[in-house]
């Protein structure tokens, strides 16, 4: 997104397709893969116990994410699926 001043921010941000729930995990001028780890996290500690119910990650085929990022919730027993190109 852009800001009034120009500048561009990243937003990560997860939906939960049944609740409908949106969660903004963190929003940075410059996302790198360990940032986007460090949200991963985040959000699978926020969630709790209500991690159990998530099956299925969809997700973007970009640098960011990373298999480190897919082993966070890969380690909570959802499977990362990847968007068409």
């Amino acid at each position: 997104m852009d800001t009034i001043t120009g500048r561009r921010l990243y937003a990560l941000a997860f939906l939960e397709h049944h609740t409908r729930k949106l969660h903004i995990t963190g929003v940075t001028a410059h996302p790198t893969a360990q940032w986007a780890i460090q949200q991963a996290r985040n959000l699978v500690c926020n969630l709790g116990s209500r991690v159990e119910s998530l099956r299925f990650l969809l997700r973007y085929r970009d640098s960011k994410y990373t298999v480190s990022f897919d082993a966070v919730f890969a380690a909570e027993e959802v499977k990362a699926l990847l968007s068409v190109p």
